[in-house]
């Protein structure tokens, strides 16, 4: 018995409407204009990779943030509109974030 069924053992009165087809909108990121930065930091004996400048919505920033750590299965945060991957993965980052159309400046060593 699924639940079809057994909704209609307890409402055996109600009719079921027809289901409307959910559109699904693709979510573009704002390209600026301005270079974001990508730049190496060791913080606590430990390599990080730190990018700054996205000029954005942070939802957006948040959500390229997220795309970045899982293609790279890295782990990382987003804190101070800045995301912080754990390594140094700038060569790696700098080629997602050119495909996407961003601007990327390397920054430090």
């Amino acid at each position: 018995m699924d639940l079809q069924d057994q909704l209609k053992n307890l409402f055996p009165d109600h009719e079921p409407s027809p289901e409307e087809p959910i559109e699904a909108v693709v979510h573009e990121l704002y390209v600026q204009k301005e270079p974001m930065i990508c730049k190496f930091e060791k913080r606590k004996g430990k390599a990080t990779t730190i990018i700054e400048g996205y000029e954005g919505a942070d939802e957006d920033f948040k959500i390229l943030a997220k795309e970045i750590k899982t293609k790279l299965s890295v782990g990382g945060t987003f804190k101070d509109d800045s995301i912080i991957i754990q390594g140094d993965y700038r060569d790696k980052i700098m080629t997602i974030l050119k495909e996407k159309g961003f601007k990327v400046k390397r920054v430090g060593g």
